[in-house]
């Protein structure tokens, strides 16, 4: 990739190709990983080091969405199964690929975008509850398939995997699903054995290969986060100077010496350095 491309791509956010002149680009970054891994702790961690938990979210330079916002809206008949824990949302084809794909690019695009909250109780979008999401510097974008869908996977600047063993997803899910989402224990071992840990391995863990850093025990691996962080508050500062001196923009993923190869960099906390994964 020249240079030119290399900026025209990510550009610490200045334009991306055929992105109007003057509108800035988001640096974009996906957060992959099984679920209960970690994902949202991992960008809530980054958030909060960030200085952004607490802001106001008209102001914040960092926001992060869910792929849960983009569950399609199901048929009665799935809507029953839904109910006796028969229906499988860890499946690709439970997601609205194309409403993800336009409001990612919208984005992209420095456009305010709408989106609708997903009640896990009711296993449905609420569409009188929206959360707007304002122009950013950087986004991050969470959820069990984002790399699978080869036109959303090839819209982010960074891509991430959090990798958890799966008897500590399980354990995590268990009292979460029966807690926060009125499952019961019978619903939320049957869904796992026969549709979450089957579409894991079939769907999730397969996209493992595309991600350019591997998180080995998602937000327990404080130096991961540290190191992400720092990159996100290069990438920011880089920004600010490029709105004074547009010359100084580099590439952007340059920071953290991404191979964007074969080997792909695992960070683990214990090591404090990058090995090929």
């Amino acid at each position: 990739m020249s240079d030119d491309e290399c900026i025209d791509r990510v550009g610490n956010g200045l334009r991306l190709n055929g992105t109007p002149d003057g509108v800035k680009t988001p640096f974009l970054i996906g957060v992959a990983g099984g679920t209960a891994s970690g994902k949202s702790t991992v960008c809530k961690r980054i958030m909060e080091q960030l200085g952004q938990a607490d802001m106001d979210h008209t102001q914040r330079q960092v926001v992060t969405i869910s792929q849960d916002s983009f569950y399609r809206e199901l048929t009665a008949a799935e809507k029953a199964r839904a109910e006796r824990g028969l229906f499988n949302f860890d499946h690709p084809s439970a997601f609205n690929e194309e409403l993800m794909l336009q409001t990612l690019q919208a984005i992209l695009h420095g456009k305010k975008v709408e989106i609708s909250e997903y009640d896990y109780r009711m296993n449905a979008v609420c569409p009188e509850k929206i959360i707007t999401i304002y122009p950013a510097d950087v986004v991050l974008f969470e959820g069990i398939l984002v790399f699978y869908f080869p036109a959303i996977r090839d819209l982010f600047h960074m891509k991430l995997f959090v990798d958890t063993d799966s008897d500590t997803r399980l354990a995590r899910r268990v009292p979460r699903d029966i807690n926060e989402r009125g499952r019961d224990l019978d619903q939320v071992l049957n869904a796992y054995m026969n549709f979450v840990k089957p579409a894991f391995e079939e769907f999730c863990s397969p996209t493992k290969k595309f991600a350019d850093v591997v998180i080995p025990r998602g937000a327990d691996n404080t130096v991961a986060i540290d190191l992400i962080v720092q990159h996100i508050r290069e990438f920011l500062n880089n920004r600010t100077r490029s709105d004074h001196s547009p010359h100084l923009a580099t590439c952007g993923t340059s920071a953290l010496n991404l191979t964007g190869g074969r080997g792909k960099p695992s960070i683990n906390d214990s090591e404090q350095h990058y090995r090929p994964h």
